[in-house]
């Protein structure tokens, strides 16, 4: 009996309230276009850069955050729990993280500096696992004091010292600022000549400073390899604003933050249970009752592959080709779910049928410099 078959009477669950995915569901369904091992997937080139990173990675936003995530405290089990997060990611194949000078800011009271935690968990596991490979992708912060080219390298410098690495892997623009943008993509340009970094992207872009920035990078023979932007089922401005089409035209690839609307598609929240902190000022129990058509069908597909709605949502992203997603794992089983979208894909009449359901669901406001 296929999983199919089986999903029809039997629920399958992973990872939800504690409760383990029953071992039957570990067959795989012979529908639409499943493949390969079920949480594998070969690594993708980013952009046109010579950089290979997994399909899919983990942002590090929350890890000692106390200004959005961790309920404004950070203690340590909150430590633990993050430090199982990157293992049990590692543990899985996902290899890809993604942090900034901003998360987990010392300027917040109690806060540890995401870089710090990310650079120890890589030393603690490489003195266990030599051999282990993690691709690291930071940001730099155009915050408006910050002039010229010299300010990007200077702050690429700082992040790696907090990391503790020589270098790193990806190295972002974190916003458009408000001046200085050609200085800063003349930055980029020159922290990739010094060695101090394999490939080089921006976030929240654009169409248009997209484009400039490509076009200013190709100058000097450096690819253009990522633009990071907030992009989920639920918030599809990339595709409406000629961001997705230009990362597809360019060869520059969409990595997608917020990929599973901070657990709005998880189906863990409900109008009656709606998420805590700030993220309940968007996430109001008005948005979540527009939201539960779409969540149940989310159910009905996942029940269909005997998988649950965090990976039918980032599965879905991942259809969209030229789409890595990193959900944030604050804990080993989140990790292990994420995992869990990797490995095989939806049909695409499902894909299709999931876009029209969510086109009727008022968006949530995004990130506001998406249109500088």
């Amino acid at each position: 009996m296929s999983c199919t078959q089986l999903s029809t009477s039997v629920a399958c669950w992973y990872g939800h309230g504690g409760r383990k995915k029953p071992a039957f569901c570990r067959v795989r369904a012979v529908a639409s276009q499943a493949v390969e091992k079920e949480g594998e997937e070969e690594k993708i080139n980013l952009g046109a850069s010579d950089l290979k990173v997994t399909r899919l990675g983990i942002g590090a936003w929350s890890w000692g955050d106390t200004t959005f995530w961790n309920d404004f405290q950070w203690d340590d089990r909150k430590l633990k729990a993050a430090k199982s997060a990157f293992n049990a990611s590692v543990d899985r194949g996902i290899t890809f993280f993604d942090t900034a000078e901003v998360y987990g800011s010392r300027l917040a009271f109690g806060a540890i500096p995401s870089e710090t935690l990310l650079g120890r968990f890589i030393k603690e596991r490489k003195e266990k696992d030599p051999q282990v490979d993690v691709a690291v992708a930071t940001k730099f912060a155009a915050l408006p004091w910050r002039l010229g080219r010299q300010s990007v390298v200077a702050a690429l410098k700082d992040s790696l010292s907090r990391l503790g690495l020589s270098s790193v892997e990806l190295y972002q623009l974190h916003w458009p600022g408000v001046w200085g943008n050609e200085g800063y993509i003349d930055g980029l340009g020159d922290a990739v000549e010094q060695g101090l970094v394999n490939a080089v992207g921006v976030s929240n872009y654009g169409e248009k400073r997209l484009r400039e920035a490509y076009e200013k990078l190709k100058k000097r023979g450096i690819p253009l390899a990522s633009n990071q932007v907030n992009y989920s089922l639920i918030y599809r401005k990339p595709e409406e604003n000629g961001v997705k089409a230009t990362c597809d035209e360019l060869g520059i690839t969409l990595i997608a933050y917020c990929p599973i609307a901070q657990g709005a598609l998880t189906g863990k929240y409900t109008p009656q249970n709606p998420p805590t902190g700030p993220r309940g000022r968007i996430y109001t129990p008005e948005v979540l009752t527009e939201l539960q058509p779409l969540l149940t069908r989310i159910k009905e597909i996942g029940d269909k592959y005997c998988k649950t709605n965090t990976q039918v949502a980032l599965n879905w992203l991942i259809c969209q080709e030229n789409v890595t997603p990193i959900p944030g794992a604050k804990t080993a089983e989140q990790a292990d779910e994420f995992a869990g979208a990797l490995g095989w894909r939806l049909a695409g009449e499902e894909v299709d049928e999931l876009r029209s359901l969510a086109l009727k669901i008022k968006p949530v406001i995004g990130f506001p410099v998406e249109r500088l």
